[in-house]
């Protein structure tokens, strides 16, 4: 890696960390800045050190929502399970997986995040639509805000079998890429008869802390397949010089780099990463 590369690598994770505070997506840029330093025998290196570099990002965005996951507890316990097992199983099929066969997956793949991304604000639109008509500030003052805890409650079995089954696909989505599991997982809340935004985010963090906490453990103690790409060592998909360096630039982003990005404005923001996710997937099915 030369100097220029980790002054590429450092400012990508920066504004994934700023992004990723005010519009999500981070994953689109550290993922392409990876792959561009690590090459096409890298990329499920790139892959796995993209996710350890954003978790410092994630464990400091659930720090802010630790009233609302207080108080959704069940809904917790409900979508924790699927989260680590799918987690784990999404990880598992990524270390099985040939460097060849990813990179001809990636594509796919940034195009199916960058598509997830596309939808988040007008689903996230829809979800603040309905808390709007369906709350009153006055029950939420007497009850401590816990309409959605008992319409996750009054939901019956079939349904939540039903979000069990769609969370442990999409952490399995999760573990093994990752990119825009998080509104996929606020389409599971909505239909558990969850309204409130922030309660929803708090558990999505949450779900999506746990998918990628087990990822990363599978990824550090794994067996990989066969040339797994530059960086891995001792079997590890993840290049840790690499992964610190960007966890300092992610820090400093979600930090200090927010403030840019609101400067910039949340719409612009996400006008570019669905530009750069369409150009990269473009430029990589061109290959």
């Amino acid at each position: 890696m030369t100097p220029l590369q980790g002054t590429e690598l450092f400012v990508a994770a920066m504004l994934a960390g700023a992004v990723n505070s005010v519009a999500g997506g981070g994953t689109l840029i550290t993922f392409p800045a990876l792959f561009n330093v690590l090459g096409p025998s890298g990329a499920l290196v790139a892959n796995a050190t993209s996710t350890v570099a954003l978790w410092p990002g994630q464990l400091s965005s659930l720090f802010g929502y630790r009233k609302e996951i207080g108080n959704s507890r069940d809904a917790i316990q409900k979508m924790a399970i699927p989260s680590v097992v799918g987690g784990g199983i999404g990880a598992a099929l990524l270390l099985h997986t040939s460097p060849g066969q990813f990179v001809h997956i990636v594509p796919f793949l940034i195009l199916l995040a960058t598509v997830l991304f596309m939808a988040q604000e007008p689903i996230s639109r829809m979800l603040k639509g309905k808390a709007q008509a369906t709350d009153s500030p006055a029950e939420n003052r007497e009850s401590g805000d816990s309409s959605e805890m008992d319409a996750g409650r009054s939901s019956g079995v079939a349904r939540t079998a039903e979000v069990m089954v769609f969370q442990l696909l999409v952490a399995i989505y999760g573990g093994y890429f990752g990119a825009g599991i998080g509104i996929l997982m606020l389409a599971a809340l909505g239909f558990m008869g969850f309204n409130h935004i922030h309660r929803m985010n708090g558990i999505k963090n949450l779900n999506g802390l746990l998918i990628n906490m087990v990822a990363i453990c599978f990824f550090i103690f794994g067996h990989t397949a066969p040339g797994a790409g530059v960086g891995a060592n001792h079997n590890s998909l993840i290049d840790w010089p690499l992964a610190f360096l960007m966890m300092c630039g992610s820090i400093v982003g979600g930090y200090s780099g927010a403030g840019i990005a609101r400067k910039i404005g949340q719409k612009n923001v996400r006008k570019i990463i669905i530009c750069l996710g369409f150009a990269l997937a473009i430029s990589l099915f061109r290959k």
